[in-house]
């Protein structure tokens, strides 16, 4: 019975397989569509706006004039050049499935492509994850766990939930692509694995900026190998093929070019390249020469390789030809940003990771991950090496940078996966023989044989199974919640509840965007700060000076000196830009704490880093930021607090307190009666979360001033005239 039972499952498991796969790629999808269910069909956050953007010209006007491109709404007066500047691979990705699916005649629109491709693309990447972990380990089952980890991991979820239509969503799947791929081709040393893997960089390259992480992870992997003796022909077969190609193809991107030599995220690629074939030189020396000459031969060598290496790295630095991204300084030095490019730093999403997040996005991943390493160490192979490396670099990123929790949660997913799985077969080898076990004490002691050895004691077994149940439960759980709550909020669509338990949808974002679009010239220009330039040229169709690309730190430093400065010097400086209209985020009366106020100090130290005369100091009182009556006069004075509290001090304040009350700041501001000079309040949302204001032209307050200084004249007359008639007059 027993061994039909057995014989059953081994013919239906490629069946069962299947559908385990199937059922885990039907759960990536599904748990990334909460936010059309909960809201709409929308795009979410600041970047994917731009995207979409994009993605609609290729779609409207084609491929050639999608590359010729020059955006003249963007980064007022400079515009943009965007086949140049952008990474195209997910816009491509969205133009080609909106082509096929009308080819195939199904109407879909451009807008719904964008926002279900990052949902399609996860359950790619389960499967992604399903190749690689197979691949690592020639086992079924650690393979599906990594599946179904990754494909409800929150971190993940966090990038590719239905709206996010942003690089991302499709990166994660060419990075394990390509790392399968690559792994594949360096056990077998097959030239065709390799191009195949090569076209997959190329295809990551397109799409995101991490495929920096891929040239670097390969080339210090190869110089584990060489250093503790793993390095085979197969193996520099791979690597020499894969560095060649892949690179001549990541400079045919126009975003990329020559960086691919030059830049200094890729030295690593081209040192290790040509180290290798050096040491791989030496070899060959090696065998014609002896190994008694060969020692002394192999000295001169390297040590000349390693230092023209140096010498020609310090020469393309020096000489400007090869420099180091702030992004990437700061990845190496976590204090970097903080002190010499604020602009890095003032992003939330480039911040330390805390523990709380690392344990939020990842859950019981931090725990299983840690046997899965030690599993691929003590029973080590090439490609279990790779992920223990890939695993040990990628929390060193993630605890830098936030972002990066991204590239740590594929890592974590396999070594959990690879952990759980033996684990469970350490721990159920006892239950699975227990058969054994019960003869054994059940057959009297004076008959009994050799005691089963199989795992540990039953009584150990057991709790720790259920305790992994418990456990896998428990991390569904917090996904399905994560997936349905936490990530499913679209930033422009905000919802709560009221008092009476009502929902309350705010949707401030969406009405300033159509007030602008409907009651504002098509020429007209929007200055705001950076994080809201995407949004503003996707959703209301106006030009904006600076947006959320952050190319030119000096055009962003003017905006920020400009909400810096007072009421004349601001409005003569946006004058001379041709702005329009001024937009800013207020949070004080609806509780948004993503407001400008907020983020004023970091628009401050970008200022400043490019005009002097902006001084931090200034706006803080004895070292505080304030808001209240304790504000410094430097800050009362300023742009961005009288557009933001303007009217503020003659509305109510929450809860019985008293009108002018920052429920954020959770102060009473200082500064409540006053008026604008070159400003005029045009609209504000019904939440007051953004506010916009028309700049006066010059021109019109200079009659005004004309005929106040006409009238103020003939009043002085009039006076004078008087005077000098009673003076004259006779007296009674």
């Amino acid at each position: 019975m027993e061994s039909n039972f057995k014989g059953f499952i081994e013919r239906w498991a490629p069946v069962l397989r299947i559908v385990m796969l199937v059922m885990i790629c039907l759960i990536a999808v599904l748990i990334r569509v909460f936010s059309v269910i909960r809201f709409e069909s929308i795009i979410h956050e600041f970047d994917p706006w731009f995207n979409y953007r994009t993605t609609r010209y290729l779609a409207e006007k084609g491929v050639y004039e999608f590359w010729n491109w020059f955006d003249s709404n963007s980064w007022f007066p400079l515009g943009r050049v965007i086949g140049g500047t952008l990474y195209p691979g997910i816009m491509m990705t969205a133009g080609a499935l909106h082509q096929w699916a009308n080819l195939l005649t199904f109407p879909i629109d451009i807008r719904n492509v964008c926002v279900f491709l990052a949902p399609i693309f996860s359950a790619l990447t389960a499967l992604a994850c399903y190749l690689l972990t197979k691949e690592v380990t020639g086992k079924t089952e650690p393979s599906l766990f990594s599946a179904l980890f990754i494909s409800i991991v929150p971190s993940y979820i966090s990038r590719s939930v239905a709206g996010s239509y942003d690089y991302e969503g499709v990166a994660i799947f060419a990075l394990l692509f390509t790392f399968y791929l690559w792994i594949k081709a360096a056990n077998t040393g097959s030239l065709i694995w390799s191009g195949m893997a090569s076209l997959s960089f190329f295809y990551m390259a397109a799409s995101w900026g991490g495929y920096a992480f891929i040239v670097n992870i390969i080339p210090i992997f190869a110089i584990v190998l060489i250093l503790i003796g793993r390095f085979n022909t197969n193996t520099y077969i791979g690597y020499c093929s894969f560095h060649i190609l892949g690179t001549l193809l990541a400079m045919q991107i126009p975003f990329i070019g020559f960086q691919a030599v030059t830049a200094s995220e890729h030295l690593p690629s081209h040192t290790v390249f040509i180290f290798i074939n050096v040491y791989y030189f030496c070899e060959w020396i090696k065998e014609k020469v002896g190994e008694t000459r060969f020692n002394t031969l192999k000295k001169v060598v390297l040590g000349v390789s390693a230092t023209a290496i140096v010498l020609v790295a310090l020469f393309l630095t020096l000489t400007g030809r090869m420099k180091w991204t702030g992004r990437s300084l700061s990845l190496l030095d976590p204090t970097y940003a903080k002190k010499f490019i604020p602009i890095v730093a003032s992003v939330s999403e480039h911040q330390p990771t805390t523990w709380s997040s690392f344990f939020f996005d990842l859950h019981i991943l931090v725990f299983l991950a840690p046997a899965g390493f030690y599993y691929c160490i003590m029973e080590h192979n090439n490609g279990k090496l790779f992920i223990a490396l890939y695993g040990v670099l990628s929390v060193y990123f993630a605890s830098v940078m936030v972002r990066l929790l991204l590239v740590l949660a594929p890592a974590l997913c396999i070594l959990a996966g690879i952990g759980l799985s033996e684990t469970i077969h350490r721990f159920a080898r006892h239950i699975i023989h227990f058969r054994e076990w019960w003869d054994y004490y059940n057959t009297p002691e004076e008959i009994r044989g050799h005691k089963p050895k199989y795992g540990y004691p039953l009584e150990l077994s057991i709790p720790i199974l259920v305790i992994l149940a418990i456990s896998v439960i428990a991390y569904i759980n917090h996904c399905v919640w994560v997936g349905a709550e936490a990530y499913s909020s679209p930033t422009i669509i905000m919802s709560h509840k009221g008092h009476d338990g009502e929902k309350i949808i705010v949707d401030d974002y969406r009405e300033a965007y159509y007030w602008l679009r409907m009651n504002t010239k098509p020429d007209a220009k929007i200055m705001s700060w950076w994080d809201y330039g995407y949004q503003i040229t996707g959703m209301g169709n106006r030009t904006v000076l600076v947006d959320n690309n952050t190319w030119n730190n000096t055009h962003i430093a003017t905006v920020g000196m400009i909400f810096a400065s007072d009421d004349d010097e601001s409005a003569r400086l946006l004058r001379k830009l041709d702005a329009n209209y001024v937009l800013v985020l207020f949070g004080g009366l609806s509780y948004y704490s993503g407001d400008d106020i907020n983020k004023f100090l970091w628009m401050i130290r970008i200022a400043s880093g490019v005009f002097p005369h902006i001084k931090e100091d200034d706006f803080l009182n004895r070292g505080q930021y304030r808001v209240d009556g304790g504000a410094t006069e430097t800050m009362m004075k300023c742009l961005m607090y009288r557009l933001s509290y303007y009217r503020f001090g003659q509305v109510g304040g929450a809860y019985g307190k008293a009108p002018g009350y920052d429920v954020v700041r959770q102060t009473e501001i200082g500064l409540k009666d006053y008026e604008l000079k070159n400003y005029r309040e045009v609209y504000t949302t019904k939440h007051w979360i953004i506010r916009i204001f028309e700049i006066l032209p010059e021109d019109n307050r200079e009659v005004a001033r004309s005929k106040t200084q006409y009238i103020k004249k003939s009043e002085d007359y009039l006076l004078q005239y008087n005077l000098t008639r009673s003076k004259t007059r006779p007296s009674k």
